[in-house]
């Protein structure tokens, strides 16, 4: 009998112990919360989901559902708690104010709507886990080189996507340069390899996300749905697996967003929240005039500004179709705010672009470029401001001493005063206030930006002339105006096909045939740039230019932080030197067309006598003596570095 308890005791403790050995092994996921049944009886919440330790404990989200205002909604979930309930205008909306705690565990909840008629909807949220460090977040710097891109007109990577019936756009015509084409974000990853071997170092895609418009909607900046990928374009998945491949590559996926504005067609115009939610929105619902904006950027920074002119350069919309967005009004401001964040988080961003910078509500600009830096602190924003005034443009830059004591939280303007002096520069024969005096002084500018290096450069772009239209298609000076940008101490941007001389000559400004199709792109194309099969000799040449150029600087020390001397030009030779440490980068732009003798003697200070040089293009070795014989117009591209 004593023998028949033992062995009872030992089963009976060894079993306790093999419970709680698999109690202890019970995944933590699950120990956060109780199973939950989930329901999604809600029309719309957004954002669609959140992510806990954020330091901004504050989350907003917006219902549509009908008749929601008459609604209590309940939550009950550790570490998360309704602060306050806001009902719109309109019936259909109620915007829930959230605390979560820093205890918080992720997990999915319901949020119980309950009204007084005993009826409840219930919709199921989740707090997600961050994949990585606020700081593990790293925007574009002096050190890349971005390759922007139309997505329409890149690459057709499934041709299933190309017309999709419940949209009110369902054709596609490459033959009209306003139509759609057909180019996706397949296509983009299929063709990574390509922008990699260039030697580029994050891309910029124009809008991916859903334009629901009648018309014209390729472009993306008609936004009908601010949380969700255009299906013509592919989908949320496609969107993260271009984020995943680029990265891999050590390539930064850069989102181009909009928050002065949406497409006509915005879900929520047929329903607006608040009274308020646009501008000239009492105009809008009655159906009478409506005003474009003044377009005066300058009353951003006027002291002289009157309230009209301010007034209705921020409260005009930017064009019919493109309904402006009233950033004063608070939940407006939180939407968007929080919408940025989102897509941070959900696709990995190395940056964002934001479109029509002056456009919107300065206070709100920097509001919503300080909460995201906040969370991020390094991150980057570039905004669109074109105006060709150094003075304008520097004033949205973070750090800058502006007399109204305005704080832009901005880390990078687009540099568009720099654009226009190269054009100018490259264009004009030289004088002593003509031709690369445009550049020189232009550069020497940087004296007022509280960071000069952190401004992005660009010979040309999307909504612009390409730059060998620009510059008459001429080759040569193509080329000096690709080696100024790539060496001046900026962020480098480069539009999609300005290596194959992409041109609008036709019809100069047509932003169509600006935006046309990059050749190889489509199945059957008589030629494809990405191979090299059908392009001109001009073409290959100026090709394999910035790929050599692209490449030297993705690796040069010198280009990224290094100190910049510039000469004043003489004689029509205009010459840049990057210098850090043992690097040494020589930018010698020429505009002599018959052989000329550079007298080297005037750039003793730099301490190349005697050095050898490379050029960076044909790769030849020389060294740098007294005289320098340039035998032809053009850049020559030299570096000490020789391996």
């Amino acid at each position: 009998m004593k023998n028949f308890f033992y062995i009872v005791s030992i089963f009976v403790i060894t079993f306790c112990w093999s419970c709680k050995n698999k109690s202890l092994e019970k995944p933590i996921e699950h120990m956060t919360s109780e199973p939950i049944v989930e329901h999604h009886d809600i029309q719309r919440l957004e954002p669609s989901n959140w992510w806990i330790g954020f330091k901004n404990s504050k989350l907003e989200l917006l219902v549509h559902e009908d008749d929601i205002s008459k609604a209590t909604p309940e939550i009950s979930y550790d570490g998360v708690s309704i602060e306050k309930v806001s009902k719109g205008t309109s019936p259909n909306y109620l915007f829930i104010d959230l605390n979560i705690s820093e205890s918080t565990k992720p997990g999915k909840f319901n949020i119980v709507f309950k009204f007084e008629n005993g009826e409840q909807k219930i919709q199921t949220y989740e707090l997600k886990s961050r994949t990585k460090s606020a700081e593990d977040y790293i925007g574009f710097n002096s050190s890349d080189a971005i390759y922007l891109i139309t997505p329409d007109r890149f690459a057709n990577g499934d041709t299933s996507n190309d017309v999709n019936l419940n949209l009110e756009e369902t054709t596609i015509n490459r033959q009209d340069d306003y139509a759609r084409h057909g180019g996706d974000i397949k296509g983009i990853i299929n063709h990574l390899d390509y922008i990699d071997d260039m030697g580029f170092t994050a891309i910029w895609p124009c809008p991916l996300l859903t334009n629901d418009m009648p018309r014209t909607s390729y472009h993306g900046y008609a936004m009908t749905d601010f949380y969700q990928v255009d299906p013509r374009f592919g989908t949320l998945s496609e969107y993260k697996e271009l984020a995943d491949k680029a990265r891999e590559k050590g390539i930064k996926l850069i989102m181009d967003q909009v928050v002065n504005h949406c497409g006509s067609e915005h879900w929520w115009m047929k329903d607006l929240p608040f009274s308020d939610w646009v501008n000239q929105q009492k105009s809008f619902e009655n159906h009478t005039q409506l005003k474009n904006s003044n377009h005066r950027r300058t009353s951003n920074q006027d002291l002289y500004a009157s309230e009209k002119d301010k007034h209705e350069m921020s409260d005009g919309w930017f064009v019919p179709a493109m309904p402006d967005l009233n950033q004063k009004n608070p939940h407006m401001a939180t939407y968007l705010i929080q919408n940025s964040i989102w897509w941070v988080e959900t696709l990995g961003l190395g940056g964002i672009r934001q479109d029509t910078y002056p456009y919107s509500d300065k206070t709100f600009l920097s509001h919503w470029a300080g909460a995201i830096m906040t969370e991020y602190p390094n991150f980057s924003i570039v905004g669109e401001e074109w105006s060709y005034n150094p003075l304008i443009v520097g004033y949205w830059q973070k750090g800058m001493n502006n007399k109204d004591g305005y704080e832009s939280n901005l880390r990078s303007p687009m540099d568009f005063p720099m654009q226009r002096n190269i054009v100018n520069g490259l264009n004009e024969d030289e004088q002593w206030d003509r031709g690369f005096v445009k550049m020189y002084e232009g550069l020497a500018n940087d004296f007022h930006y509280a960071k000069p290096e952190d401004f992005m450069i660009f010979a040309d772009n999307h909504d612009m002339s390409r730059i060998f239209t620009q510059l008459h298609e001429d080759v040569v000076k193509t080329k000096m105006a690709l080696a100024y940008v790539f060496t001046v101490p900026r962020i480098t941007q480069f539009y999609y096909g300005t290596e194959i001389l992409m041109s609008d000559s036709a019809q100069p400004g047509d932003h169509g045939l600006i935006r046309s199709d990059f050749p190889g792109g489509w199945e059957g194309d008589a030629v494809n740039a990405f191979t090299g099969e059908g392009l001109t000799d001009a073409q290959k040449d100026m090709q394999l230019f910035v790929k050599k150029l692209v490449n030297y600087r993705k690796h040069s020390n010198a280009i990224h932080e290094g100190k910049t001397i510039h000469f004043a030009p003489e004689n029509g030779v205009y010459v840049l030197f990057r210098v850090l440490d043992d690097e040494i980068v020589i930018n010698i732009l020429n505009k002599n067309k018959q052989e000329t003798t550079l007298d080297l003697s005037r750039f003793e200070e730099i301490g190349l006598k005697g050095k050898s040089v490379k050029n960076i293009i044909t790769d030849e070795v020389f060294e740098w003596g007294d005289t320098l014989e340039l035998k032809q117009e053009g850049a020559l591209l030299l570096t000490t570095k020789l391996k």
